[in-house]
């Protein structure tokens, strides 16, 4: 086999299969690889029980070159999904005087549900590939949850805003919209 610096996977494994081969590659990484992207939640309140209802979900994220596709968008959703949670359900609770875990089961602390989550959209960005690495890519694992729990809490107090509400804590709770709406 003519040497070359390009070979084919087919050729090396066509050319004698009982030979040793030896490959190697270096790559340099020469900075951080920052992600950006923007969501936005359209929630609907009812002001009989404080109940926020998502409506539906869309991020926009440029994670440089994605490589495949399906696992990016499954870590958007997934993130998007642990955003909704922590804007709004989870709360860790103690006990004030013993300082015991009181959420300390699934069956006490309040997750998202499929039942709570609307249909997400998706959309990448590949136009600014990164210089800093030879695929392109830029890291995509923490970009949903980081965009959707200023996007839902948002949501919730524009939804408010006619009642006089312009801040609350999280977990944006049903009894916390209620008690907020209510004035209680």
């Amino acid at each position: 086999m003519a040497r070359s610096s390009r070979v084919s996977l087919f050729a090396l494994a066509a050319d004698e299969p009982q030979r040793e081969i030896k490959l190697s590659a270096a790559a340099t990484a020469s900075g951080q690889t920052w992600p950006n992207g923007c969501q936005a939640a359209e929630i609907e309140i009812d002001l009989d029980t404080g109940a926020a209802h998502l409506v539906r979900m869309v991020a926009v994220d440029d994670i440089g070159t994605v490589i495949n596709p399906m696992i990016a968008h499954g870590q958007i959703h997934g993130g998007m999904v642990q955003g909704i949670g922590q804007a709004l359900l989870e709360n860790v609770v103690y006990d004030r005087e013993t300082g015991q875990l009181l959420t300390g089961s699934f069956l006490d602390y309040a997750m998202p549900r499929a039942s709570h989550i609307p249909s997400l959209s998706t959309q990448f960005d590949e136009s600014l590939p990164t210089a800093f690495n030879m695929l392109g890519a830029k890291g995509v694992g923490e970009s949903g949850t980081h965009g959707a729990i200023p996007a839902v809490v948002n949501a919730v107090i524009d939804a408010l805003k006619p009642h006089g509400i312009t801040h609350l804590d999280m977990p944006l709770t049903s009894e916390k919209i209620w008690r907020a709406i209510n004035h209680q």
